[in-house]
């Protein structure tokens, strides 16, 4: 089986790999033993793979979810990083590529005893609600909301948005919603990685994604 390979080469790379067969096992072992990474196919027997993306996401909320599995739809793939997941790759997949993921996935994020989170240059201090590109901090919201909260990291206002187009939708000409233009102040003080990517991506009629 596929689980059982993947195990072998775990092991041979100095891993400590645990396997489980069903949803219900994956989701006790999460509570009693917390991984570092977690390798998930979503046909799990049992409980539904994306239910438990999202209940290892919450118990789990800084270690990388790889979804390894056979759906390959453009809708699998959505539902399953909204679920979730840090990545997703569909079968058949090559070995070498999948642990080179995984390795890049546990090297770009962090989590020090001190309650910091650590993705590439940002580095984002949970308990102080505190955030850095680089050696630079970045001005928090007032009120000492956590990035990402409500205010998201405020100062400057929303950016303009396009002219509504006449006839569509009943909320012509109403002010932007709050999380968008929350997520517009935080988009322009985070600005992007040093690379050109960015930092939160916008998923058509389904929101917005950080993107680790």
């Amino acid at each position: 089986m596929i689980g059982d390979g993947l195990v072998l080469e775990l092991l041979a790379h100095r891993y400590d790999a645990h396997l489980v067969r069903t949803g219900d096992e994956a989701l006790a072992f999460a509570r009693a033993s917390p991984p570092d990474a977690v390798l998930l196919d979503l046909g799990l027997p049992g409980v539904d793979g994306v239910f438990v993306c999202r209940a290892l996401r919450r118990a789990l909320p800084a270690a990388p979810i790889v979804i390894v599995t056979a759906r390959d739809t453009e809708v699998d793939i959505v539902v399953g990083l909204d679920a979730g997941a840090t990545d997703y790759v569909t079968k058949p997949f090559s070995t070498h590529v999948l642990l080179a993921r995984l390795r890049a996935h546990l090297r770009s994020v962090e989590v020090s005893s001190s309650g910091e989170l650590i993705f590439d240059e940002l580095r984002i201090d949970v308990d102080g609600f505190r955030v850095f590109l680089g050696s630079t901090e970045v001005a928090a919201a007032q009120g000492g909301r956590p990035p990402g909260a409500a205010g998201g990291l405020g100062g400057a206002g929303p950016e303009p948005r396009p002219a509504p187009r006449r006839g569509v939708g009943r909320d012509l000409g109403r002010p932007a919603p709050r999380r968008w233009r929350s997520t517009c102040a935080l988009r322009r003080k985070l600005g992007p990685r040093a690379d050109g990517r960015p930092w939160i991506s916008t998923v058509r009629s389904f929101g917005y994604r950080f993107e680790p």
